[in-house]
């Protein structure tokens, strides 16, 4: 134990799952979740298995050999789950934003975008086909301002759906890490302004309304009455921005966004009740700054 603590080795420390709100909601619930019909994909019926597997030595694990100094430890397997099992995604996080930056980013300034719709418009991308169609709308947004100021180049950018909000509400929006200007056909880059936020809020706004109401999802009218208010819903922020050689910076947004949707440090599960109380940020809508619910609804909403 001394020699560990005179040198720069991290000790390893094996997590306890068992101990996890959420393994102990996923145990007590996940038969009611089967009887009640709510378990529709089988890629959902995997996930859970596998979860409840994971970490646990009884489910098989590795055995790791040092021959310099003989020491060995188990390391139990991982379900290897993105966005339900915090541990894994989380790895998964951090291989994600090394592997961007080392093989997809070029050392230019980038910026993060994020676009939001109104609350009266997020009921129907529920159907992941929408979500697409928002990628690609905001693809040909981005291309189309940056080609108007500089037409010879084209930015590059990479596209992160979210659906979820601070509170674990269903709030669909994109996260885009864009370069701050374009790259030319012979590669050299070449910096320039942003587009204006407000405009592509209102570019936004337009596409996705004319998209809905082609597919029959909303009226001509409602389309004309969203279209006339001053307080759209719609919104795009890109303040957040690194710059040229910053490679921690281009690393911290690619994984942020890519997070997995909750915290295992704000969850608490009331074994007596099967209740989920989750604490975050204060909500500006919902004014509070919690979620109370059923163990079940819990994981029907995750």
């Amino acid at each position: 134990m001394d020699a560990l603590a005179t040198t720069d080795c991290q000790v390893y420390r094996p997590r306890n799952p068992r101990n996890s709100p959420l393994y102990q909601c996923v145990i007590r619930h996940t038969e009611e979740l089967r009887e009640a019909g709510k378990i529709r994909r089988n890629v959902e019926e995997q996930v859970l298995e596998r979860f409840q597997d994971c970490g646990d030595l009884h489910k098989g694990f590795a055995r790791i050999h040092c021959d310099k100094c003989g020491y060995d430890y188990l390391l139990a397997f991982s379900c290897k789950t993105r966005c339900f099992c915090p541990s894994c995604h989380q790895k998964r996080m951090l291989v994600y934003g090394d592997w961007v930056e080392d093989t997809v980013l070029a050392p230019v300034p980038h910026r993060q975008y994020v676009f939001t719709l109104p609350k009266s418009l997020r009921p129907f991308f529920h159907h992941r086909a929408y979500l697409g169609e928002l990628c690609r709308i905001i693809g040909r947004l981005l291309n189309r301002n940056f080609n108007e100021v500089q037409s010879e180049g084209h930015p590059g950018f990479i596209l992160f759906v979210q659906t979820f909000g601070d509170l674990v509400n269903f709030i669909p929006h994109i996260h885009a890490l864009v370069t701050d200007g374009v790259f030319k056909n012979n590669g050299v880059f070449h910096v320039i302004p942003p587009p204006p936020a407000q405009l592509l809020t209102e570019q936004l706004r337009h596409a996705v309304l004319a998209v809905l109401c082609e597919e029959g999802r909303i009226t001509e009218t409602f389309k004309q009455r969203l279209l006339g208010w001053v307080h759209s819903g719609f919104s795009v922020h890109h303040d957040v921005k690194v710059k040229a050689n910053d490679a921690a910076g281009q690393r911290q947004l690619a994984r942020y966004m890519i997070r997995a949707p909750f915290s295992l440090e704000k969850t608490e599960y009331k074994a007596d009740s099967g209740m989920i109380v989750y604490r975050s940020k204060m909500h500006k809508s919902l004014k509070r700054n919690y979620q109370i619910m059923p163990g079940t609804q819990w994981l029907v909403r995750y």
